[in-house]
């Protein structure tokens, strides 16, 4: 008689261990790691490969790439993130936090998707009616789409088979269960066995399938982190829930860059796309104000313009606090570091608070002089031009160092009306300096201030 084996698996990382532990060594977490019971496979029975998957090599130069593979989704902000569009026989997961705006901007796919394709749109979380409700609300009433509302795998797979689809949609995969598999629907088993199932048709049968993942407390897709190995794309669908911006960026993607976001508006209608992200982050902008200086940093190949304000004031505190928002903490303690000694600033008695208007998250070196500026601006109490733009990577020696891209910086910020721009000294591109703008090139720190002052 075969062996049932007990399996210990990770809720938060789905880490495995060969026995229970207080903590995950793999994440760190505390009280995660639960017991599963994995069933060993009746004697006799094999599983077969799936409908249409080879069971032969063949040479890589057989291999025919006629067919299109890419196709756009009707939303260019998802296509600009995807990498130019969808691609045939691939798993995209889309994450986020409750109520972001995964299954609406799943569900406003489907009016273009449906153009000569049929779409199946499996939920787990709504009824069919509930589904009629939000596509009309959200305007989606195309012919080709076809909905269900079930959970259990093999009804799924029947469906699948019946309508022959060209693109699936999951929503969500916690809520998918393989009848087989006698764990709970969400468990670390369950979700591997759904993923696994739906990959396995994506690549057999050459459907594009979408699949909504929830996020954990630490923001993390649920579930183990094979997860993400196993799928081509991971999306993640970020915004403040109080604001009516959202972002969607790329953490893992085998066809286009990861660099690249897509900026989505929450209206009553739907998600609707901003094509200008730097005019929508620039709104309301003070004037006159102190502490407050405009970036230009590069989300893959598109240049994009973000206020940078910063507060120092007078400590309280035997150390003085730090707090950064939209802005890497360790990166920002480095700066406010580089800025006492290099630029000549007594910041070890102030207090320093660091943010990004807009929700945008600035990970890139050339956001580092205009954060210094905006702290400079905040600790002498001096407005910067409301018209200047500072973009720059600063080194622990003060200097400020060349960046990327700066010709499509410079175009762009010509283009919303900037009339000047402080960039490094040394470039290793050629300048092309847009008509109207004025280029103030600076060699170190000290220069820089005195220059936006």
């Amino acid at each position: 008689m075969a062996k049932i084996k007990s399996v210990f698996y990770c809720t938060a990382c789905g880490g495995e261990t060969a026995k229970w532990q207080g903590r995950c060594p793999a994440c760190g977490a505390w009280n995660t790691i639960e017991e599963h019971i994995e069933k060993p496979m009746p004697a006799g029975r094999v599983k077969s490969a799936p409908v249409g998957m080879s069971r032969s090599a063949q040479r890589l130069s057989q291999v025919s790439t006629d067919r299109e593979i890419r196709f756009s989704t009707g939303i260019g902000e998802l296509d600009r993130v995807l990498g130019g569009g969808a691609v045939a026989g691939s798993l995209v997961l889309v994450g986020g936090a409750p109520g972001i705006g995964k299954s609406t901007l799943l569900l406003q796919i489907c009016n273009s998707l449906s153009t000569g394709r049929k779409v199946l749109y499996v939920s787990g979380e709504e009824s069919e009616k509930q589904l009629k409700l939000r596509a009309e609300r959200v305007g989606v009433q195309p012919e080709e789409l076809f909905i269900l509302s079930e959970t259990r795998l093999s009804d799924i797979m029947e469906a699948i088979e019946e309508v022959q689809p060209d693109v699936l949609i999951a929503d969500s995969i916690q809520t998918l269960y393989n009848e087989l598999n006698e764990a709970t629907p969400g468990s670390v088993s369950q979700v591997k066995d759904c993923t696994m199932t739906l990959m396995q048709l994506s690549k057999s049968q050459g459907i594009t399938v979408f699949v909504v993942g929830h996020i954990n407390k630490d923001g993390a897709i649920a579930g183990p982190k094979v997860l993400e190995h196993m799928v081509d794309c991971v999306l993640y669908f970020e915004g403040d829930p109080n604001s009516a911006y959202r972002l969607l960026r790329a953490a893992k993607n085998r066809f286009g860059s990861t660099n690249e976001i897509g900026v989505f508006e929450m209206g009553d209608c739907g998600l609707i796309e901003v094509p200008n992200p730097s005019q929508m982050l620039l709104d309301g902008r003070p004037e006159g104000a102190s502490g407050t200086c405009v970036a230009c940093v590069m989300e893959g190949t598109r240049p994009v313009l973000a206020e940078v304000q910063a507060l120092v004031s007078k400590t309280t505190f035997n150390v003085p606090r730090r707090t950064a928002d939209g802005f890497d903490f360790n990166r920002a303690a480095l700066l406010l570091a580089v800025a006492e000694k290099r630029g000549g600033m007594k910041l070890n008695v102030f207090d320093a608070y660091i943010n990004v208007i807009g929700g945008l998250r600035l990970d890139e070196p050339g956001a580092d002089l205009p954060v210094v500026l905006a702290v400079a601006s905040s600790y002498r109490d001096q407005v910067i031009d409301h018209e200047l733009v500072a973009i720059g990577e600063i080194g622990l020696t003060g200097e400020i160092r060349s960046v990327s891209h700066i010709n499509q910086r410079l175009a762009e910020v010509a283009r919303l009306g900037f009339k000047k721009c402080i960039i490094p000294k040394n470039t290793s591109e050629k300048l092309e300096i847009p008509e109207g703008l004025t280029v103030y090139r600076v060699k170190n720190l000290r220069e820089a201030i005195e220059m936006a002052m």
